[in-house]
């Protein structure tokens, strides 16, 4: 279990959170580098604002990831919850506004009240929601946030069509949101999103590091059973997780919503669960639970909001391609250096046996294959993306091969 706090006589930043900060930097010299346009350097206020929107997004969301991680739990909802709690909003301003009101200019302050603490309420109902299926029905985190993660979506749709064909006379799957508080919030997103991530991971830290619900969170996800029998309301605690995790997506919904001007339940933050788990487990909060800290988190969703972009700069065609496939490396790399450590101790090798050895070549392959699929559009590397992705293949290798002779020795 991670220690909240730190007992030495002075701070220091973990190994982890430092590595995470290096990588970060090295992404950000390499992409501004390698981008033909330089814009991080040609055009740093626009670069800024853009990296902070999307991390403060991003980050609201992986705060309550991983403090249902931490307790030893998933939550695969996030992002139909985004989208649930933004159709929520948009549908309270759709029944506040004057009938014929299909952009909602007409509402005033209470209806804003209204709208805004009904996404609210629909993030703390669906977290009770988690809660009941897994401490009463007895399903696992998996499932249970699996079935809202399709269910969510699917009501917001059905909820949009009979909202406005009730007030409009005709459905629709798409609320356009117009009201100058959601202008406003529009145009000073980055800045209000930003401080807003900034708080929210302030009172996080102080609840985990601080208070003794944060010590009973820990203690939950290193061992329910222990937790459990030293006195501890384990239901009660993950309630709790479950209601945080579901209220930041629906804090992110309002802000989602409001910067895209739409609540559009079908395509509205899809995937975003995913990169949010992401952005948690690359920060260090370990999928087994009772292991992860805000910072790390921070940082995490920093670094793969940096990483998303730059793949958006340097892959100029069908970026959205790579980006899943990187995401998706990163967050193995991630678990897998996470893991180094502890299978050190127990003795046990990455690469031991037969299966080890075969899935050296095998990553490598794989590994060159991707980047000279990638440097095809990076306009820098145009004319050397077969020698590139040999490069970058051949260094894999090597270094596989390296880690398996080290783990070798160490063993014998």
């Amino acid at each position: 279990m991670n220690s909240p706090g730190n007992a030495g006589g002075g701070w220091r930043m973990p190994r982890h959170e430092l590595a995470i900060l290096a990588a970060t930097v090295a992404v950000f010299v390499v992409t501004g580098w390698l981008d033909p346009n330089h814009t991080y350097f040609a055009n740093w206020a626009e670069s800024r604002d853009i990296i902070l929107r999307n991390t403060a997004l991003l980050g609201i969301i992986a705060l309550g990831a991983s403090v249902v991680i931490i307790a030893g739990g998933i939550d695969l909802s996030a992002g139909s919850m985004v989208a649930f709690s933004a159709t929520t909003c948009a549908l309270v301003l759709t029944l506040c506004a004057a009938p014929d009101d299909r952009r909602l200019v007409t509402v005033g302050p209470a209806g804003i009240a209204a709208a805004v603490g009904a996404a609210l309420l629909s993030g703390l109902l669906v977290g009770t929601l988690h809660t009941w299926l897994i401490t009463a029905i007895r399903l696992p985190p998996f499932i249970a946030t699996l079935a809202t993660l399709v269910g969510l979506r699917s009501f917001a749709r059905a909820m949009c069509l009979f909202v406005t064909k009730e007030r409009w006379g005709s459905e629709s799957q798409q609320i356009n949101v117009n009201t100058p508080f959601f202008a406003w919030l529009k145009e000073h997103n980055v800045w209000i999103m930003t401080g807003t991530f900034l708080v929210l991971a302030v009172v996080t830290w102080l609840i985990l590091s601080r208070t003794v619900l944060g010590r009973h969170l820990y203690a939950l996800g290193g061992n329910e059973q222990a937790a459990r029998l030293s006195g501890i309301r384990t239901e009660n605690v993950k309630w709790f997780a479950y209601c945080f995790g579901s209220l930041t997506a629906a804090l992110a919904g309002i802000f989602l919503m409001a910067d895209s001007s739409v609540a559009q339940p079908g395509t509205l933050a899809r995937g975003y669960e995913l990169n949010a788990i992401a952005a948690a487990v690359v920060g260090g909060c370990s999928l087994q639970g009772g292991v992860g800290t805000v910072p790390g988190t921070v940082l995490g969703a920093l670094f793969l909001r940096l990483v998303i972009d730059a793949v958006s700069k340097l892959i100029k065609a069908s970026a959205d391609v790579y980006e899943g496939m990187i995401v998706g490396i990163i967050v193995a790399l991630a678990v897998t250096f996470t893991q180094v450590g502890r299978r050190g101790q127990s003795g046990h090798s990455l690469f031991s046996g037969a299966r080890g050895l075969a899935a050296i070549p095998t990553i490598a392959i794989f590994t060159a294959l991707l980047a000279t699929m990638a440097a095809g559009n990076v306009a820098a590397l145009q004319g050397r993306t077969g020698l590139f992705g040999i490069g970058v293949g051949g260094a894999t290798l090597l270094t596989l091969a390296v880690v398996r002779r080290l783990e070798s020795r160490h063993a014998s």
